[in-house]
């Protein structure tokens, strides 16, 4: 008789071994619960200018178009909390995931070996891995497989660890105790929809057409002049992270390629606006702001400077 609970908890030591902060398995099955919240979403236009959000629906909601057969769905957790911050508390602020390298590129590389490991352990077995990559709805897998709860601000959190850290999969055909799902615990808080200045939070919701994030890393036309205050965020926006109760737990991670540059963090507010492009490949190789390219963050500078981005921190309810 195959002990599916032995497979499982093989499969998660190997993963705390290779570095991971979590990992859980749930069984690959349609998700009904999300199919009417991502219709819905969608046709509130919540997406914004992110058409791609609505390709590929029903591969969103089943593990087993993307792999034909697929019995469960590993989720894993990879920690990037970064201590270092930048120096000058003028300058524009870089979201914490973008201070090193490219995450995609980093955790698809750790994925590897788990896989290998999957296939020593337990012979030929079809299997796909993705890191916020394919049309996979990662955030309702985390917390079916026990990782953590979705947020208010929709950001998954788990308890001792806070949120920064990113998540990843492998959908495979072999069959695995699954984990229970993780349960909730924001409670009554609701500092994360208190804080976001441009009011894209609403509880277990985001108008992504809203959100600092999209502003300055998905949108590719100018930003409206009424798009609010970004509180000097010129790429990706952490205030909802930041104010969350839950990341008092946040470690630092042990990953040398999310170190940030000493260079990057020494930036003054000045050398920021008058950066140039030879510096912003320098700075940025690698990184996830080559996203935006140089054009995109230039022009986010120039919102920032465009006469609303002059409110302090203390407003954001941060110490």
């Amino acid at each position: 008789m195959i002990d599916l609970k032995d497979r499982s908890e093989r499969i998660k030591a190997k993963a705390v071994e290779l570095g991971f902060l979590a990992c859980g398995v749930a069984q690959a099955t349609f998700l009904e619960d999300e199919a009417p919240r991502l219709e819905q979403w969608l046709r509130a236009g919540k997406n914004g200018d992110m058409e791609y959000m609505g390709n590929h629906f029903d591969m969103r909601l089943d593990p087993r178009k993307i792999v034909p057969g697929a019995k469960s769905v590993i989720s894993l957790a990879y920690n990037y909390y970064t201590e270092p911050k930048q120096l000058d508390p003028a300058a524009p602020k870089l979201s914490t995931y973008a201070y090193g390298r490219d995450y995609h590129k980093v955790v698809k590389q750790q994925l590897k070996p788990l896989m290998l490991f999957i296939t020593e352990q337990f012979g030929e077995v079809a299997m796909r891995c993705f890191t916020d990559s394919a049309p996979v709805m990662e955030k309702a897998w985390a917390q079916k497989a026990g990782i953590g709860w979705r947020g208010k601000h929709t950001n998954v959190i788990r308890q001792g660890n806070g949120s920064f850290f990113f998540l990843c999969e492998i959908i495979l055909d072999l069959e695995l105790a699954p984990d229970a799902p993780a349960t909730d615990h924001c409670g009554t808080c609701r500092r994360c929809i208190d804080a976001c200045p441009t009011d894209a939070i609403t509880p277990y919701g985001v108008d992504g057409s809203k959100c600092i994030s999209y502003y300055t890393i998905e949108l590719r036309d100018a930003i409206p002049t009424d798009a609010g205050d970004f509180r000097n965020w010129a790429f990706g926006c952490d205030i909802c992270q930041q104010v969350c109760p839950w990341n008092r737990f946040s470690t630092p991670h042990q990953e040398p390629d999310f170190n940030p540059k000493p260079e990057l963090m020494a930036l003054s507010a000045d050398e920021w606006h008058g950066m140039t492009e030879v510096l912003f490949d320098e700075l940025f190789q690698g990184s996830p702001v080559k996203r935006t390219k140089y054009a995109g963050l230039r022009r986010n500078l120039e919102y920032l400077r465009s006469g609303v981005q002059h409110r302090s921190t203390e407003d954001t309810g941060m110490e």
